[in-house]
């Protein structure tokens, strides 16, 4: 019962604290952080003791490793082996002997120093990535150099938890009776290469049953035998997990397994959350506040200028180089792994790991903020960058405003039949990206008047709007229609409610970007199952027909809402009626 009512308490905290800290704009690792704070020693002491709660949730960063693993394919490391290998191994090198050398001047024991200088070393992927796809940054140039370094510290995590359990004995639990026994470590290295081979027919054997509970059992079992076998062999229990990720890796089950392992992974990583917030002195950030916060600064500050050079070496732009380091500048989640298996192995006084961890935590904290206030200076590089002069003989009929994925393929049709066009963005970065490859674009924002001038937008017999901007691509419409009535105008929208925007707007053709892809789609899987061409062809043809008509309807009574959720609802019956009489007649 004991059990039952600790786990209700770390349920609730986590439902409780967790939403509000999102609403507030922090991390989900961070308000799992702060419920731990909440129910622990150091606030409402709702549970005493959290040493039990820690080692149940250790398994969480077990199941976090088997998915690190899982992502581990041969073929993408080898594709991102220079951001990986290249800038993340010199990140970690770099941090760790800079953060290490400070701490021992300070006069921290080696030892010591040089296990927290690379805990800190490393930043936290789960708030990093979360960051990053927040600000829909992943697959910007900093974003995928972060990406790479992180991919690289989980990497470097694995032999670090190893080292430091082998360096303490038998911390954390029994290892076996064999200890580090070299035959135990063989029989496990042995087991691993012949599971390799067998694993696959296993899986298939379990998933051809069609239970899926079978499928996350045989999961789970996975996981927890790899990470045992490690464990009996002395070595780390994350690093088994590790392994049996990377086996599976390249299996037709990973997507699969990592669906199935996700829920369980993030329940107890939560958990693991939890249980470090418990033990997070906050009375020493009142005792010390200004040494603690001074210490956070300062590990932040370091981190960006140690990655600064680096990304600079990596090919990034000076700007991208310290986004890139200020959003890898905090500590992460396996600093607190590193940290409590080096305080059990008492190779950590307790005061340093409890200070280490509340530094960790205020950094991760004060990175958001970060993060968004240098953006707000180093947004402002574009604007000190004047729009390019367009010179007259450089335009052409048509002009193309954005360029990015839809603007480039208009452009490369309107190459092969050798019709010139004059090309707009206004993202810096992206018209010196496409320049590269030999293309004639512009920085300049379309939605401005000169800029309109410049490019001689009245003299154009067509214009296209590519931004992939809402408000943008139908401020540009408004600004054209009433400086160049007579300049025809095609769009591309990104939603139904964009497409009804610049229909009203007064654009000549308009066309929501993932039509025609859903239909040839749509079109192709009836012919799969069984349709015949002809009908397969029909049903497109009327649904898009129809869907036409709808559209049109549904702008006419746009600005009421009443009445446009009255239309939409009448003509999805419609449809229904309709194919249901085509049926009926056959």
């Amino acid at each position: 019962m004991e059990f039952l009512k600790d786990t209700l308490i770390f349920l609730m905290a986590a439902i409780v604290v967790v939403p509000i800290c999102k609403r507030l704009g922090l991390s989900s690792v961070l308000g799992y952080l702060v419920a731990g704070l909440l129910i622990g020693p150091p606030g409402l002491a709702l549970i005493a003791d959290p040493t039990e709660e820690m080692h149940f949730a250790e398994l969480g960063v077990v199941l976090l490793l088997f998915i690190i693993g899982l992502e581990l394919q041969p073929r993408r490391l080898w594709v991102m082996r220079r951001a990986v290998f290249g800038l993340g191994t010199l990140q970690i090198v770099s941090s760790a002997i800079v953060i290490g050398g400070g701490l021992w001047l300070w006069g921290i024991r080696p030892e010591t120093a040089t296990i927290i200088g690379f805990a800190l070393a490393l930043s936290s992927t789960a708030f990093v990535l979360q960051l990053l796809a927040e600000r829909r940054e992943l697959n910007s140039q900093h974003g995928r150099a972060a990406f790479g370094t992180l991919l690289m510290q989980d990497i470097a995590v694995i032999p670090a938890v190893a080292v430091l359990n082998v360096l303490g004995g038998d911390i954390g639990g029994d290892h076996g009776p064999e200890g580090m026994n070299p035959l135990y470590i063989a029989a496990v290295v042995a087991g691993a290469i012949v599971l390799r081979f067998a694993l696959r027919p296993i899986l298939r054997f379990v998933a051809d049953t069609g239970i899926q509970e079978l499928f996350t059992a045989a999961a789970l079992a996975l996981v927890a035998g790899s990470a045992l076998a490690m464990q009996a062999a002395g070595l780390s229990m994350g690093l088994g997990a590790f392994i049996a990720g990377m086996m599976v890796a390249d299996s037709e089950y990973r997507h699969q397994l990592e669906t199935d392992v996700n829920p369980f992974k993030g329940l107890l990583l939560g958990l693991f959350f939890i249980a470090v917030g418990m033990t997070v002195d906050i009375g020493l950030l009142f005792d010390q506040p200004l040494k603690i916060l001074g210490l956070a600064v300062a590990l932040m500050l370091v981190k960006t200028l140690v990655m600064l050079p680096l990304a600079r070496w990596h090919g990034l732009a000076w700007q991208d180089a310290l986004r890139t380091g200020l959003v890898l500048s905090q500590g992460g989640e396996f600093a607190f792994v590193l940290i409590g298996t080096a305080l059990s192995a008492g190779m950590v006084p307790g005061t340093v790991a409890a200070t280490t961890v509340l530094v960790v935590t205020l950094s991760m904290a004060l990175t958001p903020f970060v993060v968004s206030l240098a953006e707000r200076f180093l947004e402002r590089d574009p604007e000190k960058r004047p729009f390019d002069n367009i010179e007259p003989e450089d335009t052409t009929g048509v002009v193309i405003a954005g360029f990015g994925r839809v603007g480039q393929i208009i452009a490369r049709v309107l190459t092969t039949q050798h019709i010139r066009f004059t090309a707009l963005d206004a993202n810096a970065k992206q018209v010196d990206f496409v320049r590269k490859f030999g293309n004639k674009t512009y920085f300049g924002d379309a939605s401005r008047l000169d800029v309109l001038h410049a490019a001689q937008v009245g003299k154009a017999q067509a214009l296209i709007i590519a931004v992939g901007d809402l408000e943008t691509s139908v401020k540009i419409v408004h600004v054209v229609k009433e400086t160049f009535p007579d300049v025809k105008i095609f769009a591309r929208a990104l939603t139904r409610h964009h497409e009804i925007m610049l229909r009203e707007a007064g654009v000549d053709f308009v066309i929501r970007e993932t039509l025609l892809s859903s239909l040839a789609i749509a079109e192709a899987l009836l012919r799969a199952l069984g349709k015949t061409s002809e009908q397969a062809s029909d049903a497109v043809t009327r649904f898009r027909a129809h869907d036409a008509r709808t559209l049109e309807q549904q702008g006419a009574v746009y600005h009421d809402d009443e009445a446009f959720r009255r239309v939409t609802m009448t003509s999805a019956e419609e449809l229904k009626t309709l194919f249901q009489a085509d049926e009926t007649a056959k």
